[in-house]
């Protein structure tokens, strides 16, 4: 009876083998016949690992080919929190050397992460101090960085790429699929550690960004900065704007503003300081308009430049208002309302025009919508509708207020009348090329539309080389050796209240020379200037000074004939 028992129990523990091991052997040929592919995947994942590569972003440079942005080679520090082995110490060590809050750090290197960022793109000299420490878990990535080699030079133009290479502001922005390299995807393997041992290295220049060219030249850019800052300076101004263009193509060779800011430390400095100002914020120009609606009165109201107009002795009437001029005129010519610098012989003008040929002269030269420049965030200013205009808004408006356009609206549309009456497209970039220089893409000069006649072109000009002459508003801008065209702008801001300032101003002059073949435009806007505030006397002489040392620069001879202008500076110019 017992061996017979004992012989069961063998037999039942035998077949318990047999069916485990039939249950194993069919797993096993289920995991290696019909799910081969899926665990071949899942070791492959233990020490195979796809990091994404970002490509070299392309240069950036001046018309001349001088750099302006570039990219170079640096190293991120990183961490690997599992394989710390001192966490407070090596969060004190980092913290002596990159300057950083140690509890920040010591947060991270006892995070549950497998990997954090310590500091991504540490500079040479914190690098080597991290490498020489030898700490334990500690990993240096490199990446690549921009690099703005002129420092502030341009900054609102150029903007600036993130810790991602991303172009976050200005052309960077505008053309970031251009210069932005291709991502690839690089294989690395790793061993039990998780250390990597192999890497699949990408095709070197392959995924590289393209190269832009700009209309910019450096040298110019850097006149104006530096005419714009010392006047910014000398007046306590708020800020300070100033855009150079070509005006028979429309190329922007200069645009500058004050304050500047680095955009190698963008993060140190101000938000507000980052946008191109002279496109994105609008602003009443004030009497600058003034040559657009003597345009406009020209070419569609049949009035002549020597057509007189009584301007009220300095004071006119609008029904409950009163338009007032700095000095009392009798009367004025067209001519010398401009020279002058009259409002009321500015409404009179507007008056004989008609409101809607104002308006529809006034957006033929491009006030109240975008010119489409290559650069983000462009304001089209504002033009209301001719039809909600009421007889004192249409006054207004011929001399300056009740209207707003950016700086980059006001110099293009000066240009058209250094153009023969054509309107250019303004554009920042003239090529784009690949890392061999070879040009994949060229931009050409664009012509928008004729917005006046060549006639009245040529007649507005001789009406604005007057303001330049002795007793007109812009006398601080004559250039000896050269002739000018201009106008002076002096306008009140709005308060908070919505009503007009009695003690900030915005002044401004735009022009070009030469008077018969133009090569520059210049506009010049000092915001909030202290003490003294007419376009004549701020804005005025920052055109002089730019005009003078970029034709020199460019090796524009002066003109033949042309007479020194020997007039009194002394006296205060108004406009």
């Amino acid at each position: 009876m017992t061996n017979k028992y004992m012989r069961l129990r063998v037999i039942l523990v035998g077949l318990a083998f047999i069916a485990l091991f039939a249950v194993i052997g069919a797993k096993a040929v289920h995991l290696q016949v019909y799910r081969s592919p899926w665990l071949a995947q899942k070791a492959s994942r233990q020490y195979e690992k796809s990091l994404k590569s970002i490509g070299k972003r392309g240069a950036v440079y001046d018309r001349n080919l001088r750099e302006m942005a570039v990219t170079i080679d640096v190293t991120s520090i990183a961490a690997r929190p599992a394989r710390i082995e001192q966490p407070k110490r090596t969060a004190r060590a980092l913290a002596r050397i990159l300057k950083a809050d140690r509890r920040k750090i010591l947060k991270k290197l006892i995070a549950k992460s497998p990997f954090v960022w310590i500091k991504r793109q540490a500079n040479p000299k914190e690098s080597a101090a991290v490498r020489e420490l030898a700490l334990a878990g500690i990993e240096f990535v490199p990446e690549r960085n921009r690099f703005y080699p002129n420092k502030t030079l341009a900054s609102q133009a150029l903007g600036f790429t993130g810790l991602d290479g991303y172009g976050l502001e200005g052309i960077e922005f505008s053309y970031d699929r251009y210069l932005r390299g291709t991502n690839s995807n690089q294989m690395v393997y790793k061993d039990a550690l998780g250390k990597v041992f192999s890497e699949q290295q990408a095709a070197a220049g392959l995924n590289y960004g393209n190269n832009i060219i700009l209309t910019i030249d450096r040298a110019i850019q850097y006149i104006a900065e530096s005419a714009l800052e010392e006047t910014v300076k000398e007046f306590s101004a708020r800020s300070g704007m100033a855009i150079v263009m070509e005006p028979s193509t429309g190329a922007i060779l200069a645009m500058a503003h004050v304050p500047l800011f680095n955009p190698n430390a963008y993060t140190e400095f101000n938000k507000t300081l980052w946008r191109n100002r002279a496109i994105t914020d609008p602003f009443e120009p004030g009497s600058t308009m003034k040559i657009f609606s003597a345009a406009a009165a020209i070419e569609t109201g049949n009035i002549k430049a020597h057509d007189i107009f009584f301007c009220e002795n300095g004071a006119y009437k609008i029904g409950r208002n009163v338009v007032h001029d700095i000095k009392k005129h009798g009367w004025l010519s067209l001519q010398q309302i401009i020279k002058y610098s009259s409002n009321i012989g500015a409404v009179k003008v507007s008056e004989k025009l008609g409101r809607k040929r104002l308006y529809t002269m006034y957006r033929k030269f491009g006030f109240g919508s975008r010119t489409g420049i290559d650069s983000p965030g462009e304001s089209a200013g504002s033009l209301t509708p001719y039809k909600r205009w009421t007889t004192i808004d249409t006054g207004a408006i011929s001399f300056g207020y009740g209207v707003s356009v950016s700086a980059l609206q006001l110099v293009t549309a000066a240009s058209v009348i250094a153009n023969d009456g054509l309107l250019m497209k303004p554009f920042f970039v003239q090529a784009i090329t690949n890392q061999n220089h070879e040009p994949l893409k060229q931009f050409q000069p664009q012509t928008v539309r004729r917005v006046v006649s060549a006639r009245t072109a040529h007649t507005v000009r001789a009406i604005m080389k007057t303001v330049i002459t002795e007793g007109g508003t812009g006398v601080n801008a004559a250039l000896e050796g050269y002739t000018v065209c201009g106008k002076t702008g002096t306008a009140r801001k709005l308060d908070e209240s919505g009503s007009y300032s009695k003690s900030n101003y915005i002044a401004s002059f735009v022009g070009f020379t030469p008077a018969d073949k133009p090569k520059l435009a210049i506009v010049v806007i000092i915001d909030e200037p202290q003490g003294k505030y007419y376009g004549g006397t701020v804005a005025a002489p920052v055109f002089r000074r730019i005009a003078r040392e970029t034709l020199n620069y460019l090796n524009i001879p002066p003109e033949s004939g042309t007479k020194q202008f020997a007039t009194s500076r002394r006296i205060e110019a108004r406009g």
